[in-house]
């Protein structure tokens, strides 16, 4: 008979609280915390993009940063779909994400994108399991647009925009820099660039976890 607080005992109570945990598929607070170290890491990668942008790309570079940004976070996203595997975790990343970007004072509609592309994202992750290559590489893809929240209304509430940069005291000359490069053809470069960049920082990101992070234990 295996006594009550022996390490048999105790590991098979731990592992009946896993299987509980991962059948309920319900975050837990560690998870949570898991959520904010891994938000954290890709509001870093944000950062990085924003300086590229506007670095390498000039005035306009902004209408560039998801593409930037969805070239070098496939680590960051695909570790966080490993470790997590519950459905939720790439929602509310991107949620915290757009709080971010709200808080920065971005339009509301930056918002609104980090929680559609999100949940989609999360959706198609959970229909491979978090555990089709395939299916986590077009899920960072669509979660990858929900960066194009701050830059969407530079074609689509050009009004409202320039309200808001008046408003914050920018002059006309500021203003028509801004938009001297706004038109359909940066609108469908700007799109593309998302599409074929985060295909290429998904892959890596899963080449990466392969080589390093599996090996290693991580995942």
């Amino acid at each position: 008979m295996t006594a009550p607080n022996s390490p048999e005992t105790n590991a098979q109570t731990a592992n009946q609280t896993a299987a509980k945990t991962a059948k309920t598929g319900k975050l837990e607070v560690s998870d949570l915390i898991t959520i904010g170290v891994f938000a954290a890491l890709y509001f870093v990668m944000v950062c990085v993009a924003t300086l590229v942008s506007t670095l390498f790309t000039g005035g306009f570079g902004s209408i560039f940063l998801p593409a930037i940004a969805a070239l070098i976070s496939g680590c960051v996203y695909m570790l966080l779909a490993a470790r997590l595997g519950k459905f939720g975790g790439i929602t509310v990343m991107g949620v915290v994400i757009g709080l971010f970007l709200f808080i920065s004072g971005h339009f509301v509609l930056s918002f609104i994108a980090s929680i559609v592309f999100p949940v989609i994202a999360d959706l198609i992750a959970k229909a491979g399991k978090y555990k089709s290559k395939a299916l986590l590489l077009a899920s960072y893809v669509v979660f990858s647009y929900g960066l194009t929240g701050p830059i969407l209304p530079l074609w689509f509430m050009k009004d409202a925009y320039i309200a808001s940069l008046q408003a914050r005291g920018k002059d006309a000359a500021y203003i028509d820099g801004v938009f001297a490069n706004i038109n359909t053809g940066t609108f469908i470069i700007s799109m593309a660039a998302i599409l074929v960049c985060a295909i290429v920082g998904g892959w890596f990101g899963q080449k990466m976890m392969k080589k390093h992070f599996v090996k290693a234990g991580i995942v």
